[in-house]
């Protein structure tokens, strides 16, 4: 990510957590703002080029997106507002303010556990995830046949942010995809992702412990995604980004063996 991406990305975060009425709704249409934006080389070129009058861009926006609610118009004027390092960024910057949003209209659903719910059935279907993650097909069929498979299981929040990014990969995998929803999630919500394997399911006790631990450890709070694995045999496996804390009893056994080996 380029400086200026990065400065563009903080500047549009903070003027949707400044916006009032940020609902379900309004998420909704900054993700077909984003459709919009990404399926026209021409409109995102034109939105990024930081050559442009300010206004000219803020006038192009009012001709485009005429139909969205006041609120949204304002915030893909501030986004295109800003310097972006290039025209894929700007959709990328645009599809993070529609998944922020989506955080936003929805505080009280665990978004990002349902998110790697998702993750761990497409990484469980071989099949799934070629079928999402080919070329062909229409992105409405892709987003409809996830709609099929998760059912009612899935808040409306977390379908949103599932089915609009399915239909618009953009040529990124659909794992990727969901994992950086996940991270953008617990960033609008001030805390981390932490995924835990282990062998058996973990009792409440056990995540609530868990999870004071590690955000004593980390200074933020913690969003536990848990996988369960035979392979562990025993005790944890903890990743938060790329830092792996292994207290598995496989992992014992495993420094064990290369010691006696050495």
């Amino acid at each position: 990510m380029g400086s200026a991406t990065a400065q563009a990305l903080v500047a549009s975060s903070s003027a949707l957590n400044a916006a009032q009425g940020i609902t379900l709704e309004a998420a909704g249409e900054l993700f077909s703002a984003m459709r919009l934006i990404g399926d026209s080389s021409a409109l995102s070129g034109a939105l990024a080029d930081s050559a442009a009058p300010a206004d000219a861009r803020a006038a192009l926006v009012s001709r485009v997106f005429s139909g969205a609610s006041a609120p949204v118009q304002e915030l893909v004027k501030t986004a295109v507002a800003q310097r972006w390092s290039s025209a894929a960024d700007l959709v990328d910057g645009v599809e993070e303010l529609a998944v922020r949003a989506t955080a936003i209209a929805a505080p009280d659903v665990d978004i990002e556990g349902e998110l790697f719910s998702v993750t761990r059935l497409v990484a469980d279907n071989a099949d799934l995830e070629l079928a999402l993650g080919s070329r062909l097909g229409d992105g409405d069929g892709k987003a409809a046949l996830v709609q099929k498979l998760v059912g009612t299981r899935l808040n409306p929040a977390t379908t949103l942010i599932v089915t609009s990014l399915v239909s618009r990969p953009r040529e990124r995998r659909v794992r990727r995809l969901l994992s950086r929803a996940m991270r953008i999630v617990s960033a609008q919500r001030d805390r981390i992702v932490a995924t835990v394997s282990t062998a058996a399911p973990l009792t409440a006790e056990q995540r609530t412990r868990l999870g004071d631990v590690l955000a004593g450890r980390y200074g933020r709070r913690i969003a536990l995604n848990e996988v369960i694995d035979p392979s562990v045999v025993g005790g944890l496996r903890v990743q938060v980004a790329d830092d792996v804390i292994d207290g598995s009893i496989a992992a014992r056994l495993a420094d064990l063996r290369q010691k006696l080996a050495g």
